[in-house]
């Protein structure tokens, strides 16, 4: 039986989980609230990167992502940013919806699945 490695484990949940080479993360939020979409998709990006590289991974191994908007026509900025961040020919499948976030100056959560090096 495969075991389950978890990074950052809090009484809610983890925010990484590690099974069979495979790499979940929770979704990721920003720190800093009163930036604008750029700033918020920059600093969730870097969290993924982080959190990507503790469990022996990087951009270009994610196997998915799911991206939540607050206001779906911030979806030209964000995709600006996620392009200058994402490696050329390692576009992940991804998924992009408008959502009602759990705190209202959150503008962006992003979801990670990926595969270890």
């Amino acid at each position: 039986m495969a075991s389950i490695t978890r990074f950052h484990v809090g009484p809610r949940l983890s925010e990484t989980a590690v099974h069979n080479g495979t790499i979940y993360l929770a979704g990721q939020v920003p720190d800093d609230t009163s930036q604008d979409i750029r700033g918020q998709t920059t600093q969730v990006l870097a969290m993924v990167d982080r959190l990507l590289a503790e469990a022996g991974s990087d951009k270009s191994r994610i196997l998915m992502t799911q991206i939540f908007l607050a206001d779906i026509t911030d979806i030209t900025a964000m995709n600006e940013v996620w392009d200058a961040w994402i490696p050329a020919g390692n576009t992940p499948p991804r998924a992009t919806v408008q959502a009602k976030m759990a705190n209202a100056a959150y503008k962006i959560e992003i979801v990670v699945t990926a595969a270890q090096a």
